[in-house]
């Protein structure tokens, strides 16, 4: 499959997740009320405007796609349980935000950061899931073991990529969001 095929899938899982999140039932949120808790208690230790907030967006979502790439050949579950997950999550927390205060916070602290971001965590994940999927066949056919070096080539340089928009993603998500939620 050509990786836009697995751009396709990626969009396609996060997709799923979305809609997962938008068919929770409104009492949900007490579920992860101390979640939400232990959040903004780390949001506390992690202000906005330092640059030790920015590193540590940039490092906890770089190592976030790392893992799920290096652990892609085990059936692709880490990758399509990270697109899934974080599709939910993205639309669990916006209708919250929607609900409880405004579709324009909702859009003001998205947008900033999540135009790199977004497209960072599809980028990745379906060079994970191109990989992942290419090691499985390569353990299966050996007509095919001589494809896993270039595959793994190329998705190492999309997976450069994911983490170059990751860079200016954490910068905008510290210096740039909170300006918009105060």
């Amino acid at each position: 499959m050509s990786y836009r095929g697995w751009i396709l899938v990626a969009v396609g899982l996060f997709a799923t997740g979305m809609a997962f999140g938008l068919a929770m039932p409104d009492d949900t949120v007490n579920v992860f009320a101390e979640d939400l808790a232990a959040l903004e208690e780390l949001a506390k230790v992690l202000g906005p405007f330092q640059l030790s907030t920015a590193a540590f967006i940039f490092l906890k979502n770089v190592s976030a796609l790392l893992f799920s790439f290096i652990l892609s050949p085990l059936l692709c579950l880490v990758p399509a349980i990270a697109l899934t997950v974080n599709g939910w999550l993205l639309s669990f927390v916006s209708v919250t935000v929607i609900k409880q205060e405004s579709a324009g916070l909702l859009l003001a602290a998205l947008l900033p950061h999540g135009i790199f971001e977004l497209p960072a965590l599809i980028i990745g994940e379906a060079a994970a899931l191109s990989f992942g999927t290419m090691a499985l066949i390569a353990l299966i056919s050996k007509k095919r073991r001589s494809q896993l070096r270039p595959n793994l080539k190329q998705n190492i340089r999309y997976m450069a990529l994911a983490f170059a928009l990751l860079l200016p993603a954490a910068i905008i998500e510290t210096y740039v969001t909170p300006l918009f939620l105060d």
